[in-house]
């Protein structure tokens, strides 16, 4: 029987590729190994985020090489999408297939076992509109099943690749999208992340139909017990939307949705598209539609030009605005953004400053968002065993409101609905009561 390995860089969206892709070789018959495992194939999912991204994806495939050396090593994801070349450039890899035609990967693997010639199948990704379906019946290892919507991004941020390395925005076929999530019920899951690269614009490629559209026909899915969106604009929840997280049943307590910066002229150098008011503004209208709403963001510290003043502004308005939890990430240069050519870089103890003030404010954040819940009941769908306690009885999982609640149970409650009381809040942890299962 053949094997292959992945190795998987960057973003959901990436993994749920990889599981895709994984879905093709094991309909053909391969075997899935280890990657640190000698294998017939070898195939990284690369990411090109960061400059050190595209380092980091140099240092696995070599890793590949070196394993074994008669493998055909198979590249693909944004950082293959965006520099074909120089991956052709390392001597033992056999395709690069970037972010489309990756349907096509099977056949391209043949025809290289056959003449052992390299295959670059890298195209121009802009002028792709048509979302490529993959499917992806069952996850190795989760919980969660991630449901991908979409793929590209419109936005052009100046600090971002993304839309040179997957292209412009395509929603998926809604009837396919419905017809995965009921696969995905009979395969088990009750949760359902809906993922992509700009998940929030679903639908700016289709007639008459969006997100709010989709996720009042995800409501109607039997057996499906939870909805969560991976990340969504403050743009992008507009009436219709808060309608829809006000009314479902399914809708998770909790949305992701990036701010980057809390100041207006930063923002306005990132061409981020909303001003810090309408932001704030937002999260006040979508905590009415949905009391109780975990808001997670990102920020990006540093970026070029930002003041200590701006930089204030932007801590006085996350602590303001009472974020569940906050990804903080120092700029980093990206090559071939007009961010990476901006005068006034900020210096890098300043930005590391930065950080840590804003990881603990995040901390603070965290810790009275979660203390609103002590003695409540949380529905928690375990994730298994807690990591390094084997054994020890103790399962771990997100509530709805994507709190993690460590509890005492049995470790067959895997992917089943638990009713969780709440007995202690913590920063990355909560530590919980097992009441009863569903």
């Amino acid at each position: 029987m053949p094997s292959i390995a992945f190795y998987t860089l960057g973003c959901k969206v990436n993994f749920y590729d990889t599981e895709a892709i994984w879905q093709l070789f094991k309909d053909e018959g391969y075997e899935q190994v280890d990657y640190e495992q000698t294998a017939d194939v070898y195939l990284i999912n690369t990411c090109t985020v960061t400059n050190t991204g595209d380092k980091k994806s140099r240092q696995i495939i070599r890793r590949a090489v070196r394993r074994n050396p008669n493998a055909i090593i198979a590249v693909t994801g944004c950082y293959a999408q965006t520099s074909p070349a120089e991956i052709m450039d390392i001597p033992g890899v056999d395709l690069v297939i970037g972010t489309q035609d990756r349907d096509k990967i099977i056949p391209f693997v043949k025809e290289i076992q056959e003449s052992r010639e390299p295959i670059n199948a890298v195209h121009n990704i802009m002028k792709n509109r048509v979302f490529e379906e993959m499917d992806v019946p069952d996850f190795t290892d989760r919980t969660r099943a991630f449901l991908k919507i979409q793929d590209g991004c419109n936005n052009f941020c100046t600090f971002c690749i993304i839309p040179w390395s997957r292209g412009l925005s395509r929603s998926r076929d809604p009837q396919n999208i419905i017809k995965q999530a009921h696969q995905l019920v009979e395969a088990g899951y009750k949760e359902m992340v809906l993922t992509g690269i700009h998940t929030g614009g679903y639908g700016d490629d289709l007639e008459q139909y969006d997100l709010s559209d989709l996720l009042m026909d995800l409501d109607k899915v039997d057996g499906l017990e939870r909805i969560r969106i991976s990340s969504i604009e403050a743009s992008q929840i507009d009436d219709k939307m808060l309608d829809v997280l006000n009314r479902s049943t399914k809708m998770c307590r909790h949305l992701h949705i990036p701010l980057q910066a809390g100041d207006d002229e930063v923002l306005k150098r990132m061409r981020r598209k909303y001003t810090t008011e309408q932001f704030y503004n937002k999260m006040g209208l979508i905590r009415q539609a949905m009391p109780d709403v975990g808001i997670t963001t990102d920020i990006i510290v540093g970026f070029p030009g930002e003041s200590h003043e701006m930089f204030r502004n932007g801590y006085d308005l996350m602590k303001a605005i009472q974020f569940s939890e906050m990804h903080v990430f120092p700029y980093s240069k990206r090559t071939g953004t007009p961010a990476a050519r901006m005068e006034d870089q900020v210096d890098e103890e300043i930005k590391n400053a930065r950080v840590h003030d804003l990881i603990d404010l995040s901390e603070q954040m965290q810790l009275i968002y979660a203390n609103q819940f002590v003695g409540q009941v949380l529905e928690v769908i375990p994730e298994g065993a807690r990591k390094g306690s084997e054994g020890s009885g103790k399962l771990q999982g997100f509530s709805d409101n994507y709190l993690q609640v460590i509890f005492d149970g049995p470790e067959d409650l895997h992917r089943k609905i638990c009713r969780v009381e709440m007995v202690e809040a913590g920063v990355n942890e909560c530590k919980g009561k097992l009441i009863s299962v569903s």
